[in-house]
């Protein structure tokens, strides 16, 4: 048996110039070389392509997400609390995880738009960001932090579950632009209570949303004034802990 070594013939092995698409990077790349452009240059020109590409992609994301917002979303307060404590008796209303994807996800997936759910512990604090992604590439995201929920008598595990869930239905409505609507309760306690509790979760949304300490400065004086003012201690509590804890991220990221 020989073995000698047949090389295949040259013309065999590369592909054929005029087979690689003429708008494709490397089609483009070849046709700036052929006209004596040096590598620097075609890189040069190459980092333009792709910025104009990214800039594409966000203008895209934007009418997408402009058009999502002028469908009728609406996330329905089903899930029911109502108990007796020191207080006197809590009763209010709030939409599950399930109630906020239930009625995002058509419109969201209508303008070509996916979405999941980045977790990162430490220790107990518990940090969940949402990314939110166009089919045409461009992603936003929004990031919440809180400690496990030890309420109740949660073990370690559903403690943590809790607060998952929790910031993955928050930073869903936040990143979406989305507020829940709650059914009409009877009796002025109750009332008051969704009252509390809507303006706590739009508050907590703008938390979310703040990109500066100036900007979450101003949130902070703002919703606090307003969420005190409903009497509330749980749910002003609850805006303060979102505030803290996207101070503390921000200031983390200089």
């Amino acid at each position: 048996m020989s073995t000698e070594i047949i090389e295949a013939p040259q013309r065999e092995l590369a592909a054929p110039a005029d087979q690689v698409p003429a708008n494709s990077p490397m089609g483009m790349m070849m046709a700036a070389m052929k006209q004596g452009a040096t590598l620097d240059q075609v890189e040069q020109m190459m980092n333009l392509q792709q910025r104009w590409e990214e800039r594409e992609a966000e203008k895209a994301f934007n009418d997408a997400l402009a058009a999502f917002k002028s469908e009728a979303v609406e996330i329905i307060k089903r899930k029911a609390v109502d108990f007796t404590g020191k207080n006197g008796r809590t009763h209010y209303k709030h939409a599950e995880l399930s109630d906020v994807v239930e009625a995002v996800g058509p419109a969201l997936s209508k303008h070509g738009f996916a979405w999941s759910w980045k977790t990162h512990q430490e220790k107990d604090l518990i940090r969940v960001t949402c990314i939110l992604k166009h089919r045409q590439g461009h992603t936003d995201s929004v990031s919440l932090e809180a400690n496990a929920d030890q309420s109740g008598s949660k073990n370690n595990i559903q403690a943590i579950a809790s607060t998952v869930t929790y910031l993955q239905r928050h930073t869903l409505k936040a990143i979406t632009g989305v507020s829940e609507k709650g059914d009409d309760d009877d009796g002025q306690g109750s009332a008051n209570s969704k009252i509390s509790a809507d303006l706590r979760d739009e508050w907590i949304c703008e938390v979310a949303k703040a990109e500066t300490l100036d900007q979450l400065e101003t949130i902070w004086q703002e919703g606090g004034n307003v969420i005190y003012a409903t009497n509330n201690l749980t749910d002003y509590n609850a805006f303060k802990k979102a505030v803290s804890d996207k101070k503390k991220m921000l200031t983390e990221a200089q």
